[in-house]
């Protein structure tokens, strides 16, 4: 047995489809059908069975699937360490960040990390549940979650946590509340909102600031991006939730700390467990650690 074809069942336990694990390992459905029946005949043993029009592991194929990761993550550990003995981290790794994260910590990182580590950043707005989704694509994943306790979903994932963001009401300068140093969810009750889709972290936050209020809000627009929340917000057309260090606030916008509700997100890093195990991505997670404590400290002075 080798380790691709570790590899090869481990995609498949979290693709879910041959057709998936074709395009992630750039080959044909068909190679990955006849790697798997080889060894099967190798193992003696069934790793997938039918299910409706495409297949699933067997018990021995998830056991299999899951010594694919401890493996991996043995030899890219020891490869570290040869790194290591040879002296400089040099490489390249794919970072998917959700944009507002991004803008808190990659210009630092990138500046940190000078020229030996070239990164390639791809930008992602996703759903909260969707980010364990990224992380089988791309070397490391910046996204962030509203709880405190990492998503379950998340539990097969190196979860390396970074910063917690208050999150901040946004108001139009003209607003009646606007001078006030803080509010509580009743005084915003029953207001016209710019929100979020439906599934995005800072849905759920709404819902509990409607909760606290016992009044739920209007909401008039669902959108993605919190510089268009901003736009939304500075022309009156609702308030709204923005992240504190990550918004670049205009003369006609307001934010304000909001009392009575734990309003904040925690921005984490993940990764295969295999993947964290890799020098490059060791050495850039470690100063993506050294970043965020600076932001940390920053923001307490």
């Amino acid at each position: 047995m080798e380790l691709r074809d570790l590899v090869l069942l481990r995609e498949l336990d979290e693709r879910g489809s041959l057709t998936a694990v074709a395009r992630a390992l750039s080959v044909t459905p068909s190679a990955v059908s006849q790697r798997l029946r080889a060894l099967e005949r190798t193992l003696g043993l069934p790793l997938t069975e039918p299910v409706g029009r495409g297949v699933r592991l067997t018990v021995p194929g998830r056991l299999l699937a899951a010594g694919a990761v401890e493996v991996a993550a043995v030899v890219a550990s020891v490869e570290a360490r040869l790194a290591a003995f040879r002296g400089g981290i040099v490489g390249r790794i794919d970072v998917a960040a959700l944009p507002s994260a991004g803008v808190v910590l990659l210009p630092g990182l990138l500046a940190a990390l000078g020229g030996d580590v070239e990164v390639r950043v791809h930008d992602h707005d996703v759903a909260e549940a969707d980010y364990a989704a990224l992380a089988r694509d791309h070397d490391l994943v910046i996204g962030h979650r509203m709880a405190q306790a990492p998503r379950r979903d998340w539990q097969h994932l190196r979860v390396v946590d970074l910063l917690r963001e208050p999150l901040d009401i946004a108001l139009p300068v003209a607003h009646p509340l606007a001078s006030r140093e803080a509010v509580a969810p009743a005084d915003i009750a029953g207001e016209q909102w710019i929100g979020v889709p439906e599934g995005y972290p800072f849905d759920d936050l709404r819902l509990a600031i409607e909760d606290a209020a016992t009044e739920p809000f209007r909401v008039v627009q669902r959108v993605r991006d919190n510089r268009l929340v901003e736009a939304l917000v500075e022309a009156g057309m609702g308030i709204g939730i923005l992240p504190r260090l990550s918004t670049r606030t205009s003369a006609g916008v307001r934010l304000l700390p909001l009392r009575g509700v734990a309003v904040g997100r925690v921005i984490s890093a993940l990764a295969r467990p295999d993947i964290a195990e890799r020098a490059v991505v060791r050495h850039v997670l470690d100063a993506l650690r050294a970043c965020a404590a600076e932001i940390a400290a920053a923001t307490r002075r």
